[in-house]
């Protein structure tokens, strides 16, 4: 793949169309979903040995949902997503540094 077909990819896989999703409506009322997305890249060419040319590179996303724009009766609120994932994560963090600070105490 070309160089600046990648970047081109890459460009049209971090717009906002990524980060908020396709609205849908439901008995009067409207959602609006969005994500956080992280990405990078990188790429690069040069000379070979033969005098031939040569490139390439690459390109990762990461995305998460953080919550949803709710519409109705003319209002808007905010939904913030729940992730259970890394509410348990950080407890699990919080009880292992409880445990390690215990120890370390002095009697």
């Amino acid at each position: 793949m070309k160089l600046d077909r990648l970047l081109s990819l890459a460009q049209d896989g971090l717009t906002v169309r990524r980060v908020f999703g396709e609205a849908y409506s439901q008995d009067g009322v409207t959602v609006i979903p969005a994500a956080r997305i992280l990405g990078g890249g990188g790429g690069g060419g040069g000379q070979l040995s033969a005098g031939q040319e040569s490139e390439g590179g690459g390109f990762g996303m990461f995305a998460r949902p953080v919550g949803a724009f709710v519409i109705k009766n003319g209002e808007l609120r905010w939904v913030p997503a729940f992730d259970v994932n890394q509410a348990l994560l950080l407890a699990g963090m919080l009880v292992f540094t409880a445990v390690r600070l215990r120890r370390r105490a002095p009697c």
